[in-house]
């Protein structure tokens, strides 16, 4: 048959001479191609009302997301990230890692990933100086990405951080390179707004819903692409809410609400926690001496007029002050320097700046405190 003739062909052919028309009917043109490539002499003609216009339906990208919460630059913690990113990489074919940096420091990353010296990466590491990541272990465990994960994809979906030296940095780049009014430069600009206003307003809310939008944008270009992502773990809760004042659910709780059973989240903050005693003292309680495992010093700087805190465990205590009055002072599990179990009896020693100390001893009853947190409460001693 000839082209010409052919009436969705036809149809086809002006709409293309016709740009705007095109756009408007365009699923209305698949619509009819389909019809006519699949109509035959032999089988009845569809003649159903067909309605005028199309509604696109948005479906949102079908990958799974498997999130790791973290406390910042812990290399055990990094450790564990990194076997599981690579478990992900080489058996499941993952290569987008998303990560709780700013979209433009994931894109230097990436531009470091391809190139063959450290240059990037070391001037990365420096801005980062006085944050939470400025460990030497941070650069050890990028650096095993590349070596051993090298076709690894950053996605940064944190507010611009660093906007005056990575993000000033990247924006020359993209310059230089003849890159702007592209989406990465717009995406870098919008990272840095996000990042001023965030810091002028020391908004959390604000930041948690940005985090979540930049995530959904970066997640919605990969279709049906698996990924990974390290956050803190205060994002990365399903059922969360933010840490700051409880107000709105946490990025991963928002996420779960969009994409439902395709998201995926481990806390593996605790590792951190996951420690020794450094020596065993001994602490009389009730008129009774017991081994007081030590776990150390806390620093209060800024806290009041403290100066520090010191934590023991008393050894096989709970038994005998169990039953001890309590007292309407409690300490959540996440403000301890090790891991907490039910039955476990605490000693905390509170330092001023002028050297007083003060004495607390407390209890692990497996009871909730405020906004379901796991805390341990403070007794008083016998008469």
């Amino acid at each position: 048959m000839n082209d010409n003739h052919h009436p969705c062909l036809a149809k086809a052919k002006t709409l293309l001479a016709h740009p705007v028309l095109l756009i408007l009917t365009i699923a209305l043109v698949i619509g009819s191609l389909t019809a006519c490539n699949n109509s035959s002499a032999d089988m009845p003609v569809n003649r159903s009302p067909q309605p005028t216009q199309d509604t696109p339906v948005v479906t949102p990208a079908s990958g799974s997301i498997y999130l790791y919460g973290e406390a910042h630059g812990v290399d055990k913690i990094m450790d564990k990230e990194f076997e599981w990113w690579s478990e992900y990489y080489h058996t499941k074919g993952m290569r987008h890692l998303f990560v709780e940096l700013s979209y433009f420091t994931a894109e230097f990353l990436n531009l470091w990933m391809q190139s063959d010296n450290d240059d990037i990466l070391e001037e990365i590491y420096e801005d980062w100086e006085g944050t939470q990541i400025h460990t030497p272990y941070t650069k050890t465990f990028y650096r095993k990405i590349k070596s051993e994960c090298p076709e690894t994809i950053f996605h940064g979906t944190d507010i611009g951080h660093q906007e005056d030296t990575t993000g000033s940095r990247f924006l020359s780049y993209l310059d230089v390179h003849d890159l702007i009014g592209s989406e990465e430069y717009h995406l870098t600009k919008e990272a840095i707004e996000q990042g001023r206003y965030y810091y002028s307003k020391d908004d959390e809310v604000y930041r948690e819903n940005k985090m979540t939008e930049n995530f959904i944008r970066e997640f919605e270009k990969l279709g049906s692409e698996n990924v990974m992502g390290i956050y803190g773990s205060a994002h990365t809760a399903l059922d969360g809410m933010v840490y700051s004042n409880q107000s709105i659910p946490s990025m991963a709780n928002q996420l779960q609400k969009y994409y439902g059973d395709n998201i995926y989240s481990e806390d593996l903050s605790w590792i951190a926690k996951d420690i020794e005693s450094s020596r065993v003292d001994s602490i009389t309680l009730q008129g009774k001496e017991y081994p007081a495992s030590y776990f150390g010093k806390q620093d209060l700087t800024g806290f009041k007029d403290y100066a520090y805190r010191e934590f023991w465990r008393l050894e096989d205590a709970y038994e005998d002050v169990k039953g001890l009055p309590l007292a309407d002072n409690y300490l959540p599990y996440s403000e301890y320097p090790m891991l907490i179990d039910t039955g476990q009896v605490f000693a905390i020693t509170y330092t001023r700046t002028d050297g007083s100390v003060e004495s607390e001893y407390h209890l692990s009853n497996g009871k909730l405190w405020e906004e379901g947190m796991y805390a341990t409460q403070q007794f008083k001693e016998a008469d």
